[in-house]
């Protein structure tokens, strides 16, 4: 288990109350770690974090409890106290409540949902296991306050609820569906307001395409790479940089890929260094989702701030994220893909670039920067009351 504390700022501003807070991370990587270090960096507040490593989401959901009630009892009985507890999905929040000392177990409580498990997609086509979407179900009720990164993320959680505990068999606690919707509130990731210098490149040469999302079967990289094929059958040049993280098993698409555009490949596979992603964001005109599950879009949000033009399926979190423009937006298809990837080279080849994009680069920083997400998440944290 990782334990650290991050240093509280030395003057909080006047009326401003800072808090120390307990932050429980059971899968302490990807953008559950971005999130916690994110906040905790740019917060007013005192943030001791304790984590555990993003491996075995399964066992993490199951043991950390009480691996974190065990850390949490020492610290009590060392003298440290915290006026508020933040966790996030991956706790069961009541199971680790009930094996507090008082002197935490009060604390008011706050969890984060970065996904659910009630709609998270599975792979395969068996019965999915509701054990650990009931875990997420009693962790609500022990909550005061139940944030979800994006409002299409509380909405679809919701309803998977509902309609879960409306097919039980008997003794169905359907006013918990209501109960978490009065605790619910949304508060989006934010992103470091980084100065994104755009690598120039002349509109003769070929387009150049990013895609970055974990290597797995949801974000749908198999049509991705169709589009492609269907671009080169077209006689439209391009460039390619597919960005993100690989885990053990790697769809075989993507080895597949990485032969077949060997000539038009700029950058390949997880950019170890935070500046090597931003460059490769910087190098590239747009930046495509396939994403058949998103909950809310962390990487189209910073590629739009990087300047990249955004190029995404009209589903899930994405129209609440970009907004309502139709310009953002493919019809989901492989072939509506590839139709607008060559609109936008053929737009870019007649203007000289795609997009005037500085003004929707600013908006997104305004929106999602750290500097203002974590002044909203500090407030609603000191509002938190623990319920009676």
């Amino acid at each position: 288990m990782q334990r650290d504390a991050e240093p509280m700022p030395p003057h909080p501003p006047a009326g401003f109350p800072a808090r120390r807070i307990l932050a429980l991370n059971a899968y302490h990587g990807g953008s559950h770690r971005a999130f916690l270090e994110g906040w905790s960096t740019h917060s007013r507040h005192e943030f001791t974090v304790l984590t555990l490593p993003p491996y075995k989401w399964k066992w993490r959901m199951r043991h950390a409890a009480i691996s974190f009630a065990e850390e949490v009892t020492k610290r009590l009985d060392q003298g440290q106290r915290w006026d508020a507890l933040f966790c996030t999905d991956m706790l069961n929040l009541a199971e680790f409540r009930g094996l507090l000392p008082a002197a935490a177990g009060q604390l008011p409580a706050v969890i984060y949902f970065h996904e659910n498990q009630l709609t998270y997609p599975d792979q395969q086509t068996r019965e999915r296991d509701l054990h650990f979407g009931f875990t997420n179900l009693v962790s609500c009720l022990a909550a005061d306050r139940v944030w979800f990164n994006s409002a299409y993320h509380q909405g679809e959680f919701l309803a998977a609820l509902s309609d879960t505990l409306h097919r039980m068999p008997d003794h169905r606690p359907l006013r918990a569906v209501d109960q978490i919707r009065e605790r619910a509130e949304v508060h989006p990731p934010g992103i470091e307001e980084f100065a994104a210098s755009r690598c120039p490149w002349p509109a003769s040469e070929p387009l150049r395409v990013a895609w970055a999302a974990r290597w797995e079967h949801d974000k749908a990289p198999e049509q991705f790479f169709a589009a492609l094929r269907l671009l080169r059958q077209r006689g439209i040049p391009f460039r390619l940089s597919v960005l993100g993280e690989s885990f053990g098993n790697v769809p075989p698409c993507f080895p597949e890929a990485r032969r077949e555009f060997a000539a038009e490949i700029l950058r390949w596979g997880y950019q170890r260094r935070r500046a090597d992603y931003l460059t490769a964001l910087a190098e590239s005109d747009v930046f495509v989702s396939t994403a058949n599950h998103e909950f809310f879009g962390i990487a189209m949000v910073e590629a739009l701030a990087a300047g990249c033009f955004p190029v995404a399926p009209c589903r899930l979190a994405y129209p609440e994220v970009l907004g309502p423009s139709r310009a953002w937006f493919y019809d989901g298809t492989t072939e509506g893909l590839a139709g607008r990837l060559a609109e936008l080279d053929e737009q870019r080849r007649r203007r000289g670039r795609i997009w005037d994009g500085e003004d929707r680069q600013a908006e997104m920083r305004q929106r999602f920067g750290w500097h203002g997400s974590a002044a909203g998440m500090d407030e609603a944290l000191v509002a938190v009351q623990r319920r009676t």
